[in-house]
């Protein structure tokens, strides 16, 4: 057999690829302004992003992000650009959830194949807030993800960032394998660095007790929102687990400026992850003296775990 052929048997036909492939190098460039009275948008988008129809809810301004390639396998690159001008209000979501395929393109220099990349940059300008609440991310076996988040707050901007992740598909009895999922955020104040929290997680990690400890579900909320957070804010937080399974840690940065708000999710339940997640954010509308939020409209129906007071759109 020759040689080639011989490297070829090694890798199944899912994770091949052939030299000419096309890569998606897919952009996204959105800039809210309030007019009016209401937050509006202005943007575009390359393939295979696409904006989905926005919808307004008092001064908000919901906005769906489109993924018509159905997933990501490596190699591909995503970039969305957000920027907010002084007292807008924006949310930020996607209609489906995130797959990432198994890696291609590997190679004896590169053994693990290609990555495929997501990178978010946001500046949120003085009196506005950017909620930024995609569906979740699944990284199927050898999935290979490299996330980045970027976000500049300038002087009592806000931001409401939250991200879930599942690795591998558990209810086919599949794990990641030897894919890896890598996330790194940095939030800044000005000229200050708020959070910066680099992430990695992989097969081995995951069944360590430092690590997942055998979940396959990793979520975290960060909330800057220019509020100072006592103790019974926090335990409010904590409370608001309810009877959802997984194991949740609630934390605070204090800040001259305003806290900073860190919720951490390890369990075996995306839907979980994120009901304790909106549970949250309806506290923090509480807390700011606003209305209930507003489920996105192209979230799946899950009306059993809704928090008291929050509307589903």
């Amino acid at each position: 057999m020759p040689r080639a052929d011989l490297r070829r048997s090694r890798i199944s036909p899912a994770e091949s690829t052939t030299v000419d492939r096309q890569y998606w190098q897919g952009n996204a460039s959105i800039r809210f302004h309030r007019s009016r009275g209401r937050t509006v948008h202005q943007g575009g988008c390359t393939a295979p992003l696409k904006l989905s129809r926005a919808v307004a809810h008092g001064n908000t301004c919901e906005l769906s992000l489109l993924h018509t390639a159905g997933g990501l396998v490596g190699g591909d690159v995503l970039h969305i650009d957000c920027r907010l001008a002084p007292h807008s209000r924006a949310l930020l979501t996607s209609v489906a959830a995130q797959k990432v395929y198994g890696s291609v393109g590997r190679s004896r220099l590169q053994p693990e194949g290609a990555w495929a990349r997501q990178r978010l940059t946001c500046q949120v300008e003085d009196g506005a807030w950017l909620s930024w609440f995609p569906q979740e991310t699944v990284v199927f076996s050898n999935g290979l993800l490299q996330q980045e988040q970027r976000v500049e707050l300038r002087g009592s901007g806000a931001w409401l960032g939250v991200e879930v992740v599942r690795l591998g598909r558990t209810a086919a009895d599949e794990t990641i394998g030897r894919g890896c999922w890598r996330s790194r955020l940095e939030l800044w104040r000005g000229q200050r660095l708020l959070l910066g929290d680099p992430m990695a997680l992989n097969g081995a990690s995951r069944q360590r007790l430092h690590g997942l400890a055998g979940q396959a579900v990793v979520g975290m909320l960060n909330w800057a929102g220019g509020l100072r957070l006592d103790a019974p804010a926090l335990d409010a937080c904590r409370q608001a687990r309810g009877d959802l399974s997984g194991e949740m840690e609630v934390g605070v940065i204090h800040d001259d400026e305003g806290d900073l708000l860190c919720c951490r999710y390890r369990g075996d339940s995306t839907q979980a992850a994120r009901c304790w997640f909106v549970r949250i954010w309806a506290l923090i509308h509480r807390w700011q003296g606003g209305p209930p939020p507003v489920l996105p409209r192209v979230w799946p129906l899950q009306d059993p775990l809704l928090p008291p007071g929050a509307i589903q759109a």
